[in-house]
């Protein structure tokens, strides 16, 4: 059995901490027999308990079974989860890990004791294919544990370690972010049917070469300028489109809309109290 870092409980399993749950065993970092999956309706984990998940509705008795916990539930709802979890909670065994969007790893340790290392994480919807852009901090944790959650994400996609005072303008940049460019390959689909083509077959072309532009930054590691130069000729298409689009504001509504995005995220756990 494959559980080297001890048995991880997921409290709130969601669309991100199956997703992670998924990738963990995916990519053999972790055997499903010693993953703990917890929702308030466990019958919702009927089919992760069938794929050989411990499902349970009991968060306290998840979190005593565990070394590493995750909590994945709504902001809203964190305050009862870490009121329920705290009693059981141990500085000495558990590192506690938090995909709660707004909400600082001071926060959770003025509810479970300041004690206890924390990992605050920002990963993206891509999570659930393993392609997200996951963001990751702490105040307190050791760099082994901060190298164990990066090892762990690596599992659903790309990591990065930040400070944590950028961590809402990372929800904004790469959990926001997604939406963004979703919008972005939208608005080009139905440029596409402006100009003749049938709309499955727009949307379909627009995805590709937003894909293909992706990983010619990916694999060239080049700067987005660079792979432009290679496309815009004098007095060419390519310069008049780009051109036009920044006349009409393209780069700065975009910059504007992530600004927003950031100054929202921040207030997420506010709001929500």
């Amino acid at each position: 059995m494959k559980n080297i870092h001890g048995n991880i409980a997921i409290l709130g399993s969601g669309n991100i901490g199956l997703s992670l749950a998924y990738g963990l065993v995916k990519a053999d970092y972790q055997d499903a027999a010693s993953i703990l999956l917890t929702r308030r309706n466990v019958s919702h984990l009927t089919e992760q308990a069938q794929m050989g998940y411990q499902v349970s509705a009991n968060n306290p008795e998840a979190v005593k079974n565990a070394s590493i916990v995750i909590l994945a539930v709504l902001p809203q709802q964190l305050d009862g989860l870490l009121h329920e979890i705290q009693p059981v909670i141990d500085a000495s065994k558990h590192l506690v890990i938090s995909v709660i969007s707004g909400v600082s790893c001071k926060d959770i340790k003025a509810k479970l004791g300041h004690d206890v290392q924390v990992v605050r994480v920002m990963p993206n919807t891509a999570i659930s294919i393993g392609q997200s852009m996951t963001c990751i901090a702490s105040d307190n944790a050791s760099t082994e544990q901060v190298a164990l959650v990066q090892s762990m994400f690596e599992t659903v996609g790309s990591v990065v370690v930040i400070n944590e005072d950028l961590m809402t303008s990372a929800t904004a940049l790469c959990a926001c972010g997604i939406a963004f460019f979703l919008r972005a390959i939208r608005a080009a689909s139905q440029g596409g049917v402006e100009i003749g083509f049938h709309a499955d077959i727009a949307l379909k072309m627009a995805v590709q070469t937003a894909k293909g532009a992706a990983d010619l930054l990916l694999q060239h590691h080049s700067h987005p300028e660079q792979e432009i130069d290679k496309v815009t000729s004098p007095k060419g298409c390519t310069i008049a489109g780009l051109n036009e689009m920044e006349h009409q504001g393209f780069s700065s509504s975009l910059i504007k809309g992530i600004k927003l995005s950031a100054v929202k995220a921040g207030e997420l756990y506010i709001e929500s109290k």
